[in-house]
């Protein structure tokens, strides 16, 4: 049961950091939306992600914004699951962080239709630029580099 706690408290501080991150993007610091630098590859701007990873699979509408908040709540679902199995301490950091972040952008797309991006990294690769980004990707990001390396180390221990 401690660990579930831990898992509850991990997925709500993510939550609770990407919320408050974007509502101090939305209602302070970007208003009036616009471009700050911060570094010289790092700006803080306004966008909105009306889809997935990269932009791919946009949802304009009800039926497309339902869809993805559905496919993001059963991933969360299966995760959770699994997240409820293990005893492994990596493996529960790495689920309740994607979890945490995946709730996160559940939240945007209900209130908004949209994720709220603010963090832009100058990166191409292949004549694309990288997308703007938010906590709740970052927490996703980290939490599958978490998962990958959980799966490396356990693979090597067998």
């Amino acid at each position: 049961m401690k660990r579930l706690i831990w898992a509850l408290g991990i997925i709500l501080v993510v939550i609770a950091l990407d919320q408050s991150s974007k509502a101090w993007i939305l209602y302070d610091f970007m208003n009036p939306p616009r471009v700050v630098p911060v570094l010289p590859f790092l700006d803080i701007v306004l966008t909105w992600n009306k889809g997935v990873g990269f932009g791919f699979l946009k949802a304009n509408n009800f039926w497309g914004i339902f869809g993805l908040v559905f496919l993001a709540l059963a991933i969360s679902t299966t995760l959770g699951v699994w997240l409820w199995r293990t005893t492994d301490k990596l493996l529960l950091i790495s689920l309740s962080m994607i979890i945490g972040g995946a709730i996160g952008n559940i939240i945007d797309r209900l209130r908004f239709g949209a994720v709220v991006d603010f963090i832009y990294v100058h990166v191409y690769i292949l004549g694309y630029r990288f997308p703007a980004f938010n906590v709740a990707d970052s927490a996703i990001t980290v939490g599958v580099g978490l998962l990958l390396i959980e799966s490396y180390v356990r693979k090597k221990s067998d």
